[in-house]
């Protein structure tokens, strides 16, 4: 007798009915997560390299902005939001059930905020240029506020993943703001 999800056989294949995903899908689906976490952590260990390679002259030769935190709170910070940024990705990449180019629309917004964010570390301590990473980091917020409105109607749960990411580089911009404001030449 068959199991539930088995419905049929041709050439000793089993077909199965969606209610029970096959092994290949969850494994691709698994993939596909440890693709798009592992993406944002790349991001994540490149602008973690070229942060520590300046901070110590540069960065502690600026005059800091009021509301600026102590240097050991960003590492731990971004650990928490580049997974987070990933694992909503993959839950909008995940969703078979909505409209292929909407889907589309959304990963491509969540890809450009992605490459500001990748941007900004060179543009702020690789290149020591605080007016041109301010043009970086709103380009970088705009984007994570657009890829978060195209979350929405397709995976809520991954809007609300991209949330504190998106708080955490409003209070960066505003850094990023001070810190050229105040060390103009």
């Amino acid at each position: 007798m068959a199991r539930p999800h088995e419905v049929g056989t041709t050439e000793g294949r089993v077909f199965q009915t969606d209610e029970f995903p096959s092994r290949r899908a969850a494994r691709g689906s698994l993939l596909a997560l440890i693709g798009f976490v592992g993406l944002s952590m790349l991001v994540w260990a490149a602008n973690g390299a070229i942060t520590a390679g300046s901070t110590p002259a540069w960065y502690w030769s600026l005059t800091a902005p009021p509301g600026t935190p102590p240097a050991w709170l960003f590492a731990p910070v971004w650990t928490a939001l580049y997974p987070l940024m990933g694992v909503a990705a993959w839950l909008v990449w995940r969703r078979i059930d909505v409209g292929a180019e909407r889907k589309r629309a959304a990963l491509r917004s969540w890809g450009w905020q992605l490459l500001a964010n990748s941007l900004w570390s060179p543009a702020f301590f690789g290149l020591h240029n605080p007016r041109l990473s301010l043009v970086v980091i709103v380009l970088l917020l705009a984007a994570i506020l657009l890829a978060i409105r195209r979350f929405v109607p397709l995976q809520p749960v991954a809007a609300v993943l991209m949330v504190p990411y998106a708080l955490w580089v409003g209070y960066a911009t505003y850094l990023n703001a001070g810190f050229w404001w105040l060390n103009r030449i």
